[in-house]
């Protein structure tokens, strides 16, 4: 992600086009996005936020050196997205939209479907931990 510094901070005739230079300039840099996601992953369920927290650990550590920009700012585009619904409490029940499934490549889909299998672990952790109480 050394290469997102640049696009943050491209002029227009640099990248090309002003609407990617508007998008590019909305982006937070990678390290203040990731700072972020892990600051509102505080307001998570204890239980929530270790597997939140180890996930996007894992994935910014997995993109670190990504150079293809349209990479860059996608990644960067929809883990600033996630924040913001976070941020904004109305991510609960959020349905993961059909178009953005089926750009998915199927290492994705397996992660996503890891990922789910994950929080389904844990919730069922927790309701049996409750039952005994």
């Amino acid at each position: 992600m050394r290469l997102a510094h640049r696009l943050l901070m491209a002029t227009p005739a640099s990248i090309g086009s002003k609407s990617s230079l508007s998008e590019a300039l909305a982006l937070l840099p990678p390290l203040q996005l990731y700072r972020r996601i892990l600051r509102v992953h505080r307001k998570l369920d204890p239980e929530m936020r270790v597997l939140g927290d180890s996930y996007v650990k894992k994935e910014f550590r997995a993109h670190r050196t990504a150079e293809n920009p349209l990479h860059i700012i996608g990644f960067l585009t929809e883990w600033q997205l996630y924040a913001q619904k976070l941020e904004g409490n109305n991510w609960a029940g959020d349905k993961l939209d059909e178009a953005k499934l089926n750009k998915m490549s199927d290492q994705q889909i397996g992660q996503l479907f890891e990922l789910m299998q994950a929080i389904r672990n844990q919730e069922g952790e927790g309701e049996g931990e409750g039952e005994t109480k």
